[in-house]
C-alpha cells in the first residue's frame, strides 16, 4: 500500500479468513450443522444462499471454496453474461483436466434472467462447475426450478445485535481494524441496534464515525448512520411481506399493528399510492357492508393522497387504516362474489329466462323476450314470484353476517328470502 493506493474498506479488511471467524449463522455452521458436515465430508454441492446483505453470503462462498481446495470463480449477475459463464466453463474444463474443481460463485443471482441461468444448468448438472449463488431474493420466485433441483437453498439470518456489537469490538482491537480508534460503549451498542443485522453496514458506519470522533461517541454514530430507513425492497420479498402484514393487521383489529406496519411502508419508500389502493381493497373485502362508511373513507384517502402527495397525504392514510382496524369486520360480499364466480366458471351457460330479457324491437317480443315480467313498482307481489335464475338454478350465494350495518342488512335479506319463497334463513 502506498499513499496514492487507499486501505480497503473496514469491512473488507475484517473478513473472515477461516470459516471458524465467521459471526453469526450458527444454525449453518454449529455442530453437526448442514454446512459442518459438507465440510468434515469434503464433498460440496451446489448450493444457493438467501439472506438479507451483509450477513456473508459472499464470505462464506470464498471459504467453503477455500475448505474443500476448489478453485473460484466470482462473477456478479448485475454485470455478468452468458459470454462470462462460457469463459467460465473454458476455465473449470481446463483445471479439470489437472484434477481441481471449480466453484462459479454468482452474486445477485436473481438477476439473471431464465435463459441465462439455463445456460449454467448443463454444466451444473454434469459437475463440470458447482454453484454457489447468493441472493436476497426468495429463490422459489427469482430461480429456475430446473436449477433450484440442483442446488441445495441455505437459508442465512441477520445477525443478531449482540453478534454485531462482538464484531465492533473486533474492528478495534483486530490489527487489520481500527488502530488507535476507541468507541464509548453507548456508541457501539447504538449501532449494533441500527445495523439490524447487516454486518457491512455496521463496520462502514463504525469506519466514518471514527474520522468524525475519537473515542466515537452517539452522536457521531447517528451522524455517520444518517437517517435511518427501515429496510424493505420495493420489488422484493419483504415489500409484499409488509404489506401483507398491514392487512392482516386491519383484518384483525389490531390498531397499532396496522400504523406501525403502514409506517414501516411509508418510511421505507413505498408508493403511497399503492398502498392507497390496498386499503381500498381492505375496506371492499375485509369491512364489506358491516360499514358501507369505510369503502368511502378509503376512496377519500386516495383521493388526497394524490392531491397533496407525500407526507402531507400519508396522514389520511393512517386515518383511513386506523378506521379499517376500529370497523366491524364482514367478507360476506367477497365470499359471495368468490362463490357467484365458481358457479358461472363451473357451470353451464344456461339460457336467460325470457321475462328477465330486453324486448326493444317487435320481433323480439314477438320471440316471447320481457313476456310475462312484473315490474316491481307496479306488482310487488308478482315481482317476488317470478324467477331471477336459469330454470331449475338454486344458489345460496350470499350469506350476511351479523356485524355492524350488515345486521340490518341480514335482517332485510331474509325477508327478501320468504318473499321469492326460497325460505332459508340468513345466519345469526
Amino acid at each position: 500500500m502506498t499513499l496514492f493506493d487507499p486501505p480497503a474498506p473496514l469491512a473488507e479488511r475484517l473478513r473472515p479468513r477461516t470459516v471458524a471467524e465467521v459471526v453469526g449463522q450458527t444454525h449453518l455452521l454449529g455442530p453437526g450443522r448442514p454446512l459442518t458436515r459438507v465440510l468434515q465430508s469434503g464433498r460440496l454441492g451446489s448450493l444457493i444462499l438467501w439472506g438479507p446483505p451483509g450477513v456473508g453470503k459472499t464470505t462464506l462462498a470464498r471459504l467453503l471454496a477455500g475448505e474443500v481446495g476448489a478453485h473460484f470463480i466470482p462473477l456478479s449477475a448485475v454485470t455478468a453474461g452468458v459470454k462470462d459463464v462460457r469463459e467460465a466453463v473454458t476455465e473449470a474444463e481446463r483445471l479439470r483436466g489437472r484434477g481441481q474443481k471449480t466453484i462459479l460463485f454468482l452474486d445477485e443471482i436473481h438477476r439473471f434472467n431464465k435463459a441465462q441461468q439455463d445456460a449454467l444448468l448443463p454444466h451444473v448438472e454434469s459437475g463440470l462447475l458447482t454453484l454457489i449463488g447468493a441472493t436476497t431474493e426468495n429463490p422459489s420466485f427469482e430461480v429456475n426450478p430446473a436449477l433450484r433441483s440442483r442446488a441445495r437453498t441455505l437459508v442465512l439470518e441477520a445477525l443478531k445485535p449482540e453478534e454485531v456489537r462482538g464484531l465492533l469490538d473486533r474492528a478495534l482491537t483486530d490489527p487489520r481494524g481500527l488502530s488507535g480508534v476507541t468507541a464509548e460503549p453507548d456508541a457501539l451498542d447504538l449501532l449494533a441496534r441500527l445495523a439490524e443485522g447487516d454486518a457491512r453496514r455496521a463496520l462502514s458506519t463504525l469506519e466514518v464515525a471514527s474520522t468524525l470522533a475519537n473515542p466515537v461517541t452517539p452522536d457521531a454514530i447517528t451522524e455517520a448512520f444518517g437517517r435511518h430507513l427501515p429496510q424493505m425492497d420495493k420489488n422484493g420479498e419483504d415489500f409484499y411481506n409488509l404489506i401483507s402484514a398491514l392487512h392482516k393487521s386491519v383484518r384483525g383489529s389490531h390498531v397499532d399493528g396496522a400504523l406501525y406496519w403502514l409506517a414501516r411502508m411509508v418510511e421505507g419508500g413505498a408508493d403511497p399510492l399503492y398502498v392507497a389502493r390496498r386499503v381500498v381493497r381492505m375496506a371492499t373485502e375485509d369491512i364489506g357492508l358491516a360499514d358501507p362508511q369505510a369503502l368511502r373513507l378509503c376512496i377519500a384517502a386516495r383521493d388526497t393522497v394524490e392531491f397533496l402527495g407525500s407526507p402531507e397525504g400519508d396522514l389520511a392514510l393512517a386515518q383511513a387504516v386506523v378506521y379499517l382496524a376500529l370497523a366491524p369486520k364482514s367478507n360476506s360480499v367477497y365470499v359471495a362474489w368468490k362463490n357467484a364466480l365458481n358457479a358461472v366458471r363451473d357451470g353451464e351457460s344456461l339460457p336467460i329466462p325470457l321475462h328477465l330479457r330486453n324486448a326493444p324491437t317487435a320481433l323480439m317480443r314477438q320471440q316471447g323476450y320481457g313476456k310475462g315480467y312484473a315490474y316491481y313498482f307496479d306488482d310487488p307481489e308478482g315481482s317476488f314470484r317470478q324467477d331471477y335464475l336459469p330454470d331449475g338454478v338454486q344458489l345460496g350465494l350470499y350469506a350476511p353476517t351479523g356485524e355492524g350495518w350488515e345486521a340490518r342488512v341480514a335482517d332485510r335479506w331474509r325477508k327478501l328470502r320468504d318473499a321469492h319463497g326460497e325460505g332459508e334463513a340468513a345466519p345469526d
